[in-house]
């Protein structure tokens, strides 16, 4: 992962000291909370229903140990231990006092690690693969990009009060880990026939109230003339962004309204007034390719006698191997991914004791290299498959062996009401009443792939738009209500999900569940994955399985 260096640390010591002088005089009552507010969230700070929230930034999903070790210190100091892993691969702590903020800043700013524009109308975090150097899918390391980006628009003066809030997505490979076509920019590495490194650059996706599939406005940029398209596409929106309807000041509503044709002709024309002069030069980006160096990696065969033998002497093990691990591009080593879904559960929530549980045995095991998914689970990217059993044994100890990725279980969910403001409904109790009805392994693995996406409001924070099953939280009359969407994906084949019927009281959410797979079991055909399925049937049988009853 990219090393910061002694002028990077130097901000960051001075950020944080510049927050405390704020936070002192907001407590001291020398400024009002409205005065506060826009000071706070350029800090990643909210106010929310019961207590402050810190959002830290984690950049494009990489942590090492020492900074695991550091946010799980944190929540056990500062919160109530534990964090929240987000669908954008950052960490938010819930219960957060005012007066330990400045604190907390300086604890984060001394592994390299800070809150800066996780909030306000600013270009966010970026989100990137979370195999990324592990996988042989892909075309080049998408965090080389993702670092640029991060250091091209940390607060830069034009791009620091957007219109609205901003994000990217960087994939290199043909599976799509990040969700890049619903992305304010989704950057697609490719390569041209003559072999010359490009990307195809996706603008104006987005979910929330008016969800959209970015389309694409150009098939191939040259890698190297990155920065000056970005920044072209930047200028655009800021020239006709609206500023005046927070609902209608997303790019996406801009590409929209424009069109995309329109939309891409003026960034074209905006990109040839910049010209060379904006990119960045070949060593800038070689220095940053320098810090994502390849690892080290030791000469095995894939077969692996340990591991075929932990397998075949541990059901637990066998199951976690087939859902849990992924093929990396060194013979035999392994993608462990983690899920923190257990039955139960709160989706993306570990406790301080999990979190330095994981970051010994990354340490131990796996090349001291984390990732946090999008999807809201943990990653360790390099791990061999002689000590994938260790690794097994580790997780059950902490209570993060659950054998789930991809299953019906693993769950992106939002905190909805528990703890948001802006919520209509609760998503968590869904998420874990769901969770364990499907509790029989078994059961879930027969049913295979099932992504289910729960939002406590139309903010989409759970991404239920591009849920195979998406699910809505919605109040009605002060009673908590769920609306169901099918056919969504976040993917490559991106696609944004159908409303099925009418909303749902909350205790019929999970039988309705139960229904849709039952349909799904009955009418797959080989190979199908649910998704497959309602797209080749349409939602007809779907729809009378839940709505018969009500007519």
């Amino acid at each position: 992962m990219y090393q910061y260096d002694s002028i990077d640390r130097e901000f960051l010591a001075d950020r944080a000291q510049e927050f405390r002088t704020q936070v002192d005089r907001r407590l001291k009552g020398e400024i009002t909370e409205d005065q506060f507010k826009p000071l706070r969230l350029m800090n990643g700070l909210y106010l929310q229903l019961h207590a402050y929230m810190l959002r830290v930034a984690i950049p494009y999903g990489s942590l090492n140990p020492t900074q695991m070790r550091k946010l799980a210190e944190i929540g056990r100091k500062y919160d109530k231990g534990y964090g929240h892993f987000t669908t954008r691969t950052n960490l938010q702590f819930h219960w957060i006092k005012l007066k330990d903020t400045p604190a907390i800043l300086d604890e984060l700013a001394s592994v390299d690690l800070h809150a800066i524009q996780t909030s306000g109308n600013c270009i966010r975090n970026v989100t990137s693969d979370p195999y990324a150097g592990a996988t042989a899918e892909e075309l080049d390391d998408p965090r080389v990009w993702s670092e640029a980006i991060r250091q091209w628009s940390m607060l830069h003066p034009e791009f620091s009060f957007l219109p609205r809030k901003f994000k990217f997505a960087v994939t290199a490979s043909p599976k799509d880990r990040t969700a890049a076509r619903v992305h304010d920019i989704g950057l697609v590495v490719r390569r041209a026939r003559d072999g010359q490194l490009g990307f195809e650059v996706i603008v104006g996706g987005g979910m929330g109230r008016t969800p959209h599939v970015g389309p694409t406005i150009r098939e191939f940029l040259p890698a190297n003339r990155l920065f000056s398209y970005l920044d072209a596409i930047l200028r655009v929106y800021n020239r006709h962004g609206r500023r005046d309807n927070k609902y209608k000041a997303r790019i996406k509503i801009l590409v929209s309204s424009l069109g995309s044709e329109e939309f891409a002709r003026q960034v074209e024309a905006e990109w040839e007034k910049i010209g060379v002069a904006g990119d960045l030069p070949d060593t800038e980006i070689a220095r940053i390719r320098g810090a994502f160096a390849p690892r080290s990696f030791d000469t095995l065969v894939n077969r692996s006698e340990v591991f075929e033998q932990a397998k075949a002497a541990d059901p637990a093990f066998a199951r976690f191997a087939r859902n849990n691990l992924k093929p990396h591009k060194r013979a035999g080593y392994s993608i462990v991914e983690i899920s923190l879904k257990g039955i139960g559960d709160t989706p993306g929530d570990a406790t301080s004791e999990q979190m330095e549980a994981v970051a010994d045995l990354a340490e131990r095991f796996g090349q001291g290299d984390i990732r946090v998914t999008h999807e809201q689970n943990l990653v360790l990217p390099h791990v061999k498959l002689d000590d994938a059993p260790a690794v097994f044994a580790g997780l059950q100890a902490a209570g993060l062996s659950t054998p789930n990725i991809n299953l019906i279980s693993d769950i992106i969910a939002c905190p909805g009401l528990d703890y948001c403001a802006l919520a209509n409904a609760r998503a968590i109790n869904i998420a874990q009443d769901i969770a364990k009805r499907f509790e029989d392994q078994e059961r879930a693995e027969l049913v295979g792939e099932l992504k289910i996406k729960i939002s406590g409001c139309i903010n989409a924070c759970g991404h239920h738009h591009v849920g195979h099953v998406g699910i809505l939280g919605v109040d009605k009359k002060g009673e908590e209500f769920y609306q169901l969407t099918l056919g969504g994906s976040g993917a490559e084949d991106a696609s944004v999900g159908k409303i099925i019927g009418p909303a749902l009281p909350s205790d019929k959410v999970t039988d309705a569940i139960d229904a849709l797979v039952d349909v799904y079991l009955r009418e797959r055909q080989e190979g199908e994955r649910f998704l497959d399925t309602y797209r080749r049937t349409g939602d007809a049988p779907f729809k009378e399985a839940i709505y018969a009853d009500a007519r």
